[in-house]
């Protein structure tokens, strides 16, 4: 699994046969320029799953249910999976949260619609458990997420997503659920992976932080800056376009052309 956040960037993953694209909240930083995921609404979500969900031919779609469309009751929470299902045009939703939440995975799913769940680290709680930091490195956390992974697995989720967990912790949860787990900073014993787009490609410029997970397979920012500096370099001393990239024009249509606002100026 893969995030994207525009009919580009899930273009490419489709046609890289990625199983899954993710439609993350993530895209609150990457694509809109925020200070976290907090900040980006449902309405936004929606757009962006409608850009990412023309491009995906093959892949299996999930859009983000951003903070504060689904926490007030699984009513409301039902009511923002439907609306980012039918307008954003994605498959499935996913959603942060354990045990507290089954009642509203329950609701969602009862609806027909597939829920991917998110345990361990979960960014839109950031300021109740101490910003982002490592979960399940105690005895008692690493029972509390195994306790949500089997939660959300009994009310109906199709996957969940584990967060920023100690790889061995990850390990034993994936053995003890049925449902697939996809890791992200859980190490390789989960039974996928998923990271951010803009992350792994290099999509970012030199000195901005990076996830001790994320693994860069790509330079994407410095293969842009070569490309916008040279044609701005060409442009200037006039080097492009060059006569390659012009239309032709008969040389005698020209002399006419020439000769009749020469003729015009007498």
């Amino acid at each position: 699994m893969i995030t994207a956040h525009d009919f580009p960037s899930a273009h490419v993953a489709d046609h890289a046969g990625i199983d899954i694209v993710l439609v993350g909240d993530s895209l609150a930083m990457v694509a809109l320029g925020m200070e976290d995921t907090s900040e980006v609404v449902l309405e936004e979500m929606i757009l962006h799953c409608r850009s990412v969900s023309r491009a995906t031919k093959a892949a299996f779609t999930v859009g983000d249910l951003p903070m504060g469309s689904y926490e007030i009751a699984p009513e409301q929470a039902l009511e923002s999976a439907i609306k980012i299902i039918k307008e954003g045009r994605v498959q499935a939703v996913k959603l942060e949260g354990g045990v507290e939440y089954t009642p509203t995975i329950e609701k969602i799913t009862r609806a027909g619609i597939p829920v991917l769940g998110h345990v361990g680290l979960t960014p839109q709680r950031q300021h109740s458990i101490g910003g982002f930091r490592v979960q399940g490195k105690t005895t008692v956390g690493a029972l509390r997420v195994l306790e949500d992974a089997l939660a959300v697995q009994a009310a109906g989720c199709f996957a969940v997503v584990i967060e920023a967990v100690p790889a061995e912790v990850a390990a034993v949860v994936t053995k003890k659920l049925k449902i697939p787990t996809i890791g992200i900073g859980a190490g390789n014993g989960c039974s996928g992976q998923v990271l951010v787009q803009a992350d792994m490609s290099g999509n970012f410029p030199p000195g901005r932080f990076v996830p001790k997970f994320v693994k860069q397979y790509g330079n994407v920012w410095a293969e842009s800056m070569k490309a916008i500096e040279t044609y701005k370099s060409e442009v200037k001393s006039r080097q492009y376009p060059a006569p390659t990239h012009t239309y032709p024009m008969a040389p005698e249509e020209f002399i006419e052309f020439a000769r009749l606002i020469e003729s015009k100026r007498d």
